[in-house]
């Protein structure tokens, strides 16, 4: 278990982000995003506040229980929440993710590429994993243009854990050897 206060100093930065523990604050910026059809089409689709609240909880209880969950993302320029990203795996899921999901109005400007490795330095650094996985629906090519940014290669068909069992999804991944030969300086 970890402490609120050890979680509330966990902040990493990027040239143009910042992504850090979730907090009820960022509810609106949360809600806004999945009320937006296209943004959450590929993530659970279009959900309610009142939805949204509780996959905000989810996040704030798996870092409690796990040390680890999905960071709220903010644009350093404007200090906006733009969305959520990071390292995820619930109960049944096909294996450790670093996952993304980015406000519409915030998409084609990097950031999800951006944060997304951050948050897998971090993961492999922190969390000791020794493999990294997306899942991504197969319509979904901007997702699978930031996997391939990150160096992750189609893996072939997964299966998640109800409710989402029947969503065809794509396993992208890649090994932290892979990782990190791909990151290390010349």
């Amino acid at each position: 278990m970890t402490s609120r206060s050890s979680l509330d100093g966990l902040v990493i930065e990027t040239p143009r982000l910042v992504l850090r523990v979730p907090r009820l604050v960022d509810l609106d910026a949360w809600a806004e995003m999945m009320a937006d059809a296209e943004t959450a089409r590929f993530i659970g689709g279009v959900m309610p506040r009142e939805m949204t609240w509780r996959a905000l909880m989810v996040m704030i209880g798996a870092w409690h229980a796990h040390g680890f969950a999905m960071f709220s993302t903010f644009e350093k320029s404007t200090g906006r929440c733009i969305g959520r990203l990071g390292p995820w795996q619930p109960e049944g899921w096909p294996g450790p993710e670093i996952g993304w999901a980015i406000a519409r109005d915030y998409w084609g400007r990097g950031y999800a590429t951006e944060g997304a490795t951050a948050a897998t330095n971090w993961a492999f650094a922190t969390l000791g994993w020794d493999r990294m996985i997306h899942s991504i629906a197969p319509a979904n090519v901007a997702s699978q243009r930031v996997a391939q940014r990150l160096g992750s290669r189609n893996l072939g068909p997964g299966r998640l854990p109800p409710p989402y069992q029947n969503d065809a999804i794509d396993i992208w991944g890649q090994s932290r050897v892979e990782w990190e030969s791909r990151t290390a300086p010349a």
